[in-house]
């Protein structure tokens, strides 16, 4: 098992920046990769950016560019630096593991909501 605790979310002015962070606990010496989603109201939820133990990333093509993601050295946590954030971007953020064994079974947290707006 692996939990997830997500924050840094809030409200912050169009343009601005934030970050978001993600905190696992439990099974972290199996985990293969990490990532952020986001649901928006109304929508469903989707992909913002992967990274795996080894580093590697990959964004939302309509991202790239804004948001960065990382993770620490001891993997416990990880990252998502938001830039230039548009009032589009509203959403709850959630922070996803998956396990090197079971690769098709993702964990979630709770999520934290970032809000864009003036």
């Amino acid at each position: 098992q692996v939990h997830l605790v997500e924050s840094g979310g809030g409200l912050v002015q169009p343009g601005g920046s934030l970050r978001l962070s993600c905190t696992a606990s439990g099974r972290i010496h199996s985990l293969a990769a990490m990532g952020w989603y986001r649901q928006a109201p109304g929508k469903e939820r989707e992909l913002v950016a992967t990274i795996t133990t080894d580093g590697k990333t990959t964004y939302a093509d309509s991202l790239k560019g804004r948001f960065i993601i990382s993770r620490d050295a001891g993997d416990l946590t990880m990252y998502l630096q938001m830039m230039n954030l548009k009032p589009e971007d509203t959403a709850v953020y959630y922070c996803n593991a998956r396990l090197a064994a079971t690769p098709f079974i993702p964990y979630w947290g709770k999520g934290t909501l970032v809000t864009v707006s003036s």
